[in-house]
């Protein structure tokens, strides 16, 4: 008695599978597109935006005419610190 098996295939799938994986895949891949060109064209606009900033950074003021005097006054050697004189600093 012999007996006869057949073997039945795992997974059949329908013609909609693969065109439901079809359509998936290209609109990832579309997704992706239009998000690189978007980020494309921001990183454009930023540099364009940087390379005028740092074009006006580099800008030179004309220097000032005349005799102007700092705000604050150099130290001179009698200038007292916090802890004492500069003299009674170096003596210790």
């Amino acid at each position: 008695m012999s007996t006869r098996t057949e073997k039945r295939r795992n997974q059949i799938k329908s013609r909609f599978y693969y065109y439901f994986w079809g359509i998936a895949t290209i609109a990832v891949v579309s997704g992706q597109w239009y998000v690189g060109s978007g980020y494309r064209q921001m990183s454009k606009s930023v540099n364009r935006i940087l390379d005028t900033t740092i074009t006006i950074l580099e800008y030179e003021a004309p220097k000032p005419k005349g005799r102007y005097y700092p705000y604050i006054p150099s130290p001179s050697p009698d200038t007292k610190y916090l802890s004492g004189t500069r003299s009674s600093l170096s003596t210790h």
